[in-house]
């Protein structure tokens, strides 16, 4: 098993409660990890044998470019896509962070991350 992760991936987007942020936008972070077994991937060196970064950072970014008001919405909609291309991943963990959320003061982001395991049990 391995832990493959890509990390903070920058994206204008458009989320939030506000009408102002739909229409303005802000800036966004995305880190996702996942557990995959890339046993066969790491004797073959072939990228067929394991989850390919490119396609899943396609995902994410397919998945920024829908309006969500809720980042927990943004993050659960990134997960379920990522698990549907790979089934074969086993967990996996995405946070979403907004860069200088309009909260009234200060903020340098704020962020949701979701887990999710899909080992089997028994």
């Amino acid at each position: 098993m391995a832990l493959i992760e890509i990390e903070n991936m920058e994206f204008y987007a458009f989320h939030g409660c506000f009408k102002e942020e739909q229409v303005v936008g802000n800036q966004f972070l995305v880190n996702i990890s996942f557990e995959t077994d890339t046993s066969k991937a790491q004797k073959n060196d072939n990228l067929n044998d394991t989850v390919n970064y490119q396609v899943v950072y396609n995902l994410v970014k397919a998945e920024m470019q829908k309006t969500s008001k809720l980042l927990e919405h943004v993050a659960e909609r990134i997960t379920s896509a990522v698990k549907l291309e790979f089934p074969e991943i086993k967990s996996i963990k995405v946070k979403v962070s907004k860069l200088n959320p309009p909260m009234g003061g200060k903020i340098e982001k704020v962020s949701v991350t979701l887990n999710r395991n899909f080992a089997q049990k028994g």
